[in-house]
């Protein structure tokens, strides 16, 4: 049997990679849950394009080439455990250690560290697991700046019908992007019993609407707006809510908007719910790391592709900031996480994109700094030997006496 396979299920393979062999790739589940070795791993995640319908997400012309400093940084010491810990590691330990496949880092917009490992290439597509979360809601920032969408304010209901009656009802489209809702849910991916796994099983099954069914099914543990709880769920419903508004697919707006205009070296590819279905937005958009960069510099730029603005004005001030949620401080936006600097302060307006097993986009505007990691570590969440987020602040303590 394929590992593609479940007992009893036909294997399923993209449209585009039909005819391919030597493909194979690691089951699914047995990925989430942790259980595939390290090559197969590393392997399984450069292909996951394989495993699923997808849709292309179709680049423009020509390559706009990236920017490369005199000046490369081949090592610097990495702080971890806050400034006055004594628990100093190198750039060889975050590599090794956290098993990083793909590193990019870019100052003042120059690339100043490019390094791939673990087989993987600069040609290579890397899925993005939950990075892809920050892509779909910035899409719904592009539906809002076309006029597709009036308001984050406005009842989800009004987009999507089928939900209402659901818990859903009364929730906002600003409540589902924090993720807010209110709606129950458990993300583990290693819990064979959770929300997110079922969710799994469904796009392993390959019904399509089966996931917005289980979406409507779930019942309402708190008021909107007083609770945060991560749910792959809440994105899979973001990307319905862009496809209902717009009326194209999430691949073909995030191309036509976004993707074939900053000059990307590859086609992208977004996994489906099922053959002709919606895309599982809240994870597996596969993409080389350098157009993961490319997405980032985007961004980190405001949104504004030569010249013109393709987000409403001061969209990632609001998308890319911590809020107070049930009395407590969230470092979470429109499914952005914020990341506090080396001594806690928020002043940078640091925040990045993150997926399990190790994928960031982390974007810091007041230092001009910007870093891609594709990982393949050990399980989906705490496998990593270095907090990210201690590699990101360090990186940047060391670029600020950076010259080119």
């Amino acid at each position: 049997m394929s590992r593609l396979q479940m007992p009893g299920m036909p294997a399923m393979v993209s449209p585009i990679e039909e005819g391919i062999t030597g493909s194979d790739v690691g089951d699914m589940t047995e990925l989430y849950a942790g259980q595939l070795m390290p090559d197969f791993q590393a392997h399984t995640l450069k292909n996951t394009h394989r495993a699923f319908a997808t849709r292309v997400i179709r680049r423009g012309g020509p390559v706009r080439p990236l920017s490369y400093a005199a000046n490369q940084i081949e090592d610097f010491p990495i702080q971890a455990n806050g400034p006055k810990s004594e628990a100093v590691y190198d750039l060889y330990d975050y590599v090794s250690r956290n098993r990083v496949a793909g590193l990019l880092i870019m100052k003042n917009g120059e690339i100043v560290h490019e390094r791939y490992e673990l087989g993987n290439a600069p040609s290579e597509h890397w899925v993005s697991m939950s990075m892809a979360k920050s892509v779909a809601t910035t899409l719904v920032g592009c539906a809002i700046h076309d006029g597709y969408i009036q308001s984050v304010e406005e009842p989800l209901t009004r987009y999507l019908p089928e939900l209402a009656g659901s818990a859903y009802d009364g929730v906002s489209i600003r409540h589902l992007m924090q993720m807010t809702s209110g709606v129950k849910w458990d993300d583990t991916q290693v819990n064979p019993a959770s929300e997110r796994r079922k969710m799994l099983a469904l796009q392993v099954a390959q019904k399509p609407g089966e996931i917005m069914r289980l979406m409507a099914s779930l019942p309402r543990v708190a008021e909107p707006g007083t609770l945060w709880n991560y749910s792959t769920g809440e994105t899979h419903v973001v990307g319905a809510l862009v496809k209902a508004a717009t009326g194209r697919w999430l691949s073909d707006y995030l191309s036509e908007r976004i993707w074939s205009r900053l000059g990307m070296e590859a086609d992208a590819y977004w996994w489906l719910e099922a053959p002709g279905g919606l895309e599982v937005a809240g994870s597996g958009l596969c993409a080389p790391l350098r157009d993961y960069a490319r997405f980032g510099r985007f961004i980190m730029n405001g949104g504004v592709i030569d010249g013109e603005s393709v987000l409403p004005e001061g969209w990632m001030a609001e998308a890319g900031a911590s809020r107070m949620v049930g009395g407590e401080r969230l470092d979470y936006g429109y499914m952005w996480w914020t990341v506090p600097d080396i001594n806690g302060s928020l002043a940078d307006g640091a925040y990045a994109a993150r997926g399990i097993f190790g994928q960031y986009m982390y974007l810091n505007p007041a230092q001009d700094v910007l870093i891609a990691v594709l990982s393949s570590r050990a399980k989906p969440r705490g496998a990593e030997a270095i907090l990210d987020n201690d590699f990101f602040n360090s990186t940047v303590e060391v670029l600020k006496s950076w010259t080119r």
